[in-house]
């Protein structure tokens, strides 16, 4: 027997796996970036590569999405050769004996940062990754919450600007329009920001930081557009917290600030007093960390 349990974390860039404790502890992990071929076996190399012959008690898989947590499938975006991918039933075939649970790479950053990080203590929150795109997940009466499909939570996609940018998701004006990093850097840009071809979200930081007018409206204009969507999320499912990570709010206080100002103007409601928005702690782990904690509250 073992009580350590597999936590694969499946992405479009990344493809992650690790042991961890019963106390939410990573003990081994590996990480590689995701192919464009033979993707499958990549995924099967490095979840050899941890767990090395050792048992688990179980594996917990988070995963890009969209993801059907009914069928076990996943149809990640960035990943075109996936689409209605079997990811739990193809992981079960390594592991037969053991629980193999799934759920969206979102859920499960938050249920890792309310297990382990700073979302330690609440009950009702919603967990943010705000990065190349905005992703989310909930943590509702201290579960995880995937709604019917296993994609609740996609926070990004909540409407801030109708009228505003098309995005990835077939619609327009969405929170991941304004406040993902490349389109911060393409708003910049149209706006006169003059920057080398390969700026990035850390470079845009850097410049606001040193003082530069646009790249400081950049992240102003983030800031009120993921404040906005925390506000809605906030009112709809009660909530008490918002916890943000990813690497456009390592930016710190150039996110945070308007944020937490936004929701000062728009989180008016009277059972929304107390509402805290906290900085994320545990990183590129909070996957793992969460997809380990799906097969302990299965248990």
């Amino acid at each position: 027997m073992t009580d350590l349990v597999l936590a694969l974390d499946f992405g479009g860039t990344k493809i992650a796996a690790a042991l961890v404790d019963p106390f939410g502890a990573v003990v081994r992990s590996s990480r590689v970036p995701t192919p464009s071929t033979d993707t499958w076996d990549a995924v099967v190399s490095v979840i050899s590569s941890v767990v090395e012959g050792s048992p688990v008690a179980g594996v917990g898989i988070a995963s890009a999405g969209p993801v059907n947590t009914t069928t076990g499938t996943v149809s990640p975006i960035n990943v075109p050769t996936w689409q209605n991918f079997p990811l739990r039933a193809s992981v079960a075939s390594l592991f037969p004996d053991v629980p193999v649970e799934l759920a969206g790479d979102g859920v499960c950053m938050a249920l890792g940062e309310h297990w382990r990080g700073a979302g330690q203590g609440s009950r009702f929150m919603v967990g943010l990754v705000v990065s190349t795109g905005v992703g989310g997940g909930l943590v509702l009466d201290g579960r995880p919450f995937g709604g019917r499909t296993g994609n609740a939570g996609h926070i990004g996609h909540v409407v801030v600007e109708p009228d505003g940018q098309p995005c990835t998701c077939g619609g327009r004006g969405c929170a991941e329009t304004v406040a993902g990093g490349p389109r911060m850097v393409d708003w910049a840009r149209r706006a006169g920001w003059q920057a080398p071809d390969d700026a990035d979200a850390a470079l845009l930081a850097a410049a606001a930081l040193a003082g530069e007018e646009i790249p400081q409206v950049a992240f102003e204009r983030a800031g009120r557009a993921v404040g906005m969507a925390i506000a809605g999320a906030a009112a709809v499912c009660d909530l008490e917290l918002a916890v943000v990570g990813g690497g456009v709010a390592q930016a710190g206080e150039l996110l945070f600030e308007p944020v937490r100002r936004t929701l000062k103007a728009y989180a008016g409601l009277s059972f929304l007093e107390g509402f805290e928005v906290r900085a994320a702690e545990l990183g590129g782990e909070a996957g793992l960390v969460g997809a380990a904690a799906l097969v302990r509250q299965s248990g």
